[in-house]
């Protein structure tokens, strides 16, 4: 039977376990959901000897403070640079044991927005539809499907996995408030007007208060629409950007709805997901659009990056 190896004392403004996601279900209306950055997961995980896309604990704008009640291998990923164990800072990105009666803080970052918390042996929730994921819309997944809370006690899995012990400097993301994000144009690009393509592609948006798992509505130059906002629904992409009725964009994350009904006029390569789902209310926010095919060459580099680092240690 696995063993309580950590109770949460404060979760901050939000914090939930989250893994892959739920793949394979849309057609039924379940959204994928899971890390909104799934490069910290994949490596987070690598660190501490779990499968690169097993159960983590995503906390967004810091506050969380938890002890450990064993003796466990642990690691933080993502921008934080405010992770004290016992008051001292430790590094993220590395694996480190904590004795039992460790007290663990992650405060707020002031270079991202979500940090990540991995155990050795994955923390050990029931599997909801091929997920560990929370889904806090559905009620479903993680804990119960709500947001973890003051008391709640984590179990973790069979440890036994390869640890990799290599620091993944060249495969951290650059994580920034001055975003540059790369663009594939489509698939409805031709609903918006010249005018408007003008000023998705050389305008400066500015991510808005309208932020969470499901996507992040930003604000800047209007962007026209030829006809109309309205398209007959069809399926939603992660990072699709959406132009509804305001002409002001909208990027959808890991949480979004299947369908939607309209116009988008690109989406955010997968490289660059990590760096959105970073992004604070008032970050910078430019579109830089490439050909399909650069944005299938820049994911193969980074992809076989990734798999070697996690796979051999020996990140390129």
């Amino acid at each position: 039977m696995n063993t309580p190896t950590i109770e949460i004392i404060r979760p901050g403004p939000l914090a939930t376990i989250q893994d892959r996601g739920r793949l394979g279900y849309q057609h039924m209306g379940v959204p994928v959901s899971g890390a909104m950055d799934l490069c910290a997961m994949r490596i987070g995980n690598a660190l501490v000897g779990n499968d690169q896309y097993e159960a983590c604990i995503e906390i967004t704008l810091g506050g969380l403070e938890a002890v450990f009640l064993k003796k466990t291998l642990f690691a933080v990923t993502g921008p934080n640079e405010k992770a004290t164990l016992n008051d001292f800072t430790i590094p993220s990105w590395t694996a480190m044991y904590a004795a039992k009666g460790d007290r663990l803080i992650l405060e707020r970052s002031a270079t991202g927005g979500r940090d990540y918390l991995f155990l050795e042996g994955g923390v050990d929730v029931p599997v909801v539809l091929g997920s560990k994921s929370t889904y806090l819309r559905g009620r479903f997944g993680g804990m119960n499907g709500r947001p973890l809370r003051k008391g709640d006690i984590l179990h973790t899995g069979k440890p036994g996995g390869k640890i990799v012990r290599n620091h993944p400097w060249s495969l951290i993301p650059p994580y920034s408030q001055q975003l540059i994000l790369r663009v594939v144009l489509g698939p409805q690009d031709d609903c918006i007007t010249e005018e408007g393509l003008n000023a998705f592609t050389s305008g400066i948006y500015r991510l808005t208060d309208r932020a969470d798992r499901m996507g992040c509505a930003l604000k800047g130059p209007r962007i026209t629409h030829q006809k109309g906002p309205d398209i007959i629904s069809d399926g939603i992409a992660l990072g699709a950007v959406q132009v509804p009725g305001s002409g002001q964009p909208m990027i959808l994350l890991a949480d979004r709805p299947t369908t939607g009904g309209y116009v988008k006029i690109a989406t955010v390569i997968s490289q660059d997901i990590s760096l959105i789902a970073q992004a604070a209310p008032g970050a910078e926010v430019r579109f830089s659009p490439i050909p399909l095919l650069k944005a299938r060459e820049i994911y193969l580099k980074k992809e076989y990056a990734l798999r070697r680092f996690i796979l051999q240690g020996e990140p390129l």
